[in-house]
């Protein structure tokens, strides 16, 4: 690709937008040109408005550091400088909402972290290996915006990643019946132990609204365009619970499942090994080339161990095994601000590019 395309990043200074930054390092179809966030940012450079609040790993690129942070409210501004924006803003779900259509309507594509769309009807939420056909809403939410190639598109909750991908997997024996528990670091609520070190050596047993998602979000993925609209699906019927623990990248599941055509644990296995989609087909940037592993070992996934396979973008399962109650059990782990928020948008931007719908303007 000769021209990237120029891309913003709404909610720069916050730690999921500081991920899209570090993700999109040297991306070789994507250039940042355009940070984008409060008020109180804007005006200073990145790495005054950032200050000493980088939370990455990996060092601040230099390319960003010397960008001057927009405001995220002056949207004509913002948008008149980029082909698609990546949204991370911290603000409440209806102004969330307000702003992202504000972009879309400049005729700028909106690739969203936030949660606040998810359950727009013509908006797609979408992991490009278990669902891309839901891009095709995309025709329908623009005829609603009165935009040609202006639209908001969404990936799913990070606490899905480490067992919605391999209920997908697993679809052709029909499981019917999941309980979940998923154990989520702190990086998922924004924060380092430097921010929150009250979770040290501590485990708390809720985390405001994750429960209804986890059970909620997977159905969304499995549904189908009619009418214009996606339809969720009614099956399998989830429960879960969520709990953070003192891990900062890396959720953990524990997963039961019942199946209506009882597969070997065999099957299982070859399942997860062979699952593709369009990001392996396509070889895109971003995409894992297994995007699900097995693990023999006992004691595996491992958060320290395997949270970064993939570059953070696979998916680590181990312990299956069957169970007395329900027919199959197992554990997986995903990278919850990778695979499970950014670099799950970056992935969906991506696919849209190779499918068309994000062009330069």
């Amino acid at each position: 690709m000769s021209q990237k395309l120029r891309v913003g990043i709404l909610g720069a200074t916050g730690m999921v937008g500081q991920r899209f930054i570090s993700l999109l390092e040297n991306h070789p179809w994507f250039e940042v040109v355009v940070v984008a966030a409060s008020p109180r940012s804007a005006g200073k450079t990145y790495e005054e408005a950032v200050g000493g609040r980088w939370k990455m790993t990996t060092p601040m690129p230099e390319a960003v550091k010397k960008l001057v942070v927009m405001n995220v409210n002056e949207v004509e501004k913002v948008a008149a400088e980029v082909d698609f924006v990546f949204s991370a803003v911290d603000m409440s779900k209806e102004e969330i909402k307000a702003i992202e259509e504000a972009y879309a309507k400049t005729e700028t594509p909106v690739v969203s972290n936030n949660s606040a769309h998810r359950w727009t009807p013509d908006v797609p939420m979408v992991v490009p290996e278990i669902n891309p056909e839901h891009f095709e809403v995309i025709e329908y939410q623009k005829k609603r915006l009165g935009t040609t190639r202006g639209f908001i598109a969404v990936k799913p909750n990070c606490s899905i990643q480490s067992y919605a991908p391999v209920l997908t997997a697993w679809k052709e024996f029909e499981p019917y019946e999941v309980v979940a528990t998923t154990y989520q670091a702190i990086s998922g609520a924004g924060k380092t132990f430097k921010d929150w070190p009250e979770m040290v050596e501590n485990i708390i047993p809720y985390i405001g609204g994750e429960e209804e998602k986890s059970e909620k979000e997977p159905l969304r993925l499995w549904g189908k365009i009619e009418d214009g609209v996606i339809k969720p699906a009614v099956e399998p019927k989830i429960t879960c619970q969520c709990i953070r623990v003192p891990v900062l990248n890396g959720h953990t599941a524990a997963v039961f499942v019942k199946f209506r055509k009882k597969p070997t644990k065999e099957q299982l296995i070859e399942k997860l090994e062979s699952f593709r989609g369009i990001p392996q087909e396509l070889e895109l940037p971003s995409a894992p080339k297994q995007f699900i592993r097995y693990m023999e070992e006992d004691n595996r996934p491992q958060v320290q161990l395997d949270v970064d396979y993939e570059n953070g973008m696979g998916v680590s399962i181990g312990r299956i095994r069957e169970d007395s109650i329900y027919d199959f059990k197992f554990v997986g782990l995903s990278h919850n601000t990778v695979r499970g928020a950014a670099g799950g948008a970056v992935l969906c931007a991506e696919t849209l590019k190779a499918k068309g719908y994000i062009q330069a303007k």
